[in-house]
């Protein structure tokens, strides 16, 4: 089977071009319009499971529009899941502000993704909510190339962009 014949299935590399949207055709969150396609390798978990999900099956060409819900996107808002760390805990010239992404590392070591919702007298509320969490997702999605990956693709577990040396 020739790279035009394909369609999308584990092992393959995809490129997708893609608009985001929280509301059907709503204002443009995120899109890939002027840039390259996102490039990804299928069936590794590298984009959110209703969206990877939904591409299976899908040649070079094809388009459609997609709805993920939270539990297949991001997630549920959690209301939990939210703490107040002391200003001490972080270095003294470091500026701030709500909706700033912060990479934190718990006890075993493990990095993970927080965001501060709000810098007050007795410290830092961080949200451990991804911001998209609990938000139902619009993409209109279409497969701008599909490519078999190469041993080393497969065995890295993602796609290499030409020139890659990993």
């Amino acid at each position: 089977m020739t790279d035009t014949e394909l369609t999308v299935a584990d092992g393959l590399v995809v490129s997708l071009d893609y608009t985001l949207r929280f509301d059907e055709g709503g204002e443009v969150v995120d899109t890939s319009a002027g840039q390259e396609p996102l490039e990804f390798l299928q069936g590794q978990g590298q984009i959110i499971p209703g969206l990877e999900q939904a591409l299976y099956g899908m040649a070079v060409g094809d388009e459609k529009d997609v709805t993920v819900v939270p539990a297949d996107g991001y997630g549920d808002f959690n209301p939990e899941a939210f703490q107040v760390v002391p200003h001490d805990a972080f270095p003294p010239d470091m500026s701030l502000t709500p909706g700033m992404g912060l990479h934190m590392r718990d006890n075993s070591g493990q990095v993970f993704e927080v965001y501060v919702a709000d810098v007050r007298p007795d410290g830092v509320l961080l949200d451990f909510n991804h911001p998209l969490a609990g938000k139902t997702l619009y993409f209109n999605v279409k497969i701008a190339g599909l490519r078999s990956a190469t041993d080393e693709e497969l065995t890295h577990g993602h796609a290499h962009s030409p020139g890659d040396e990993q």
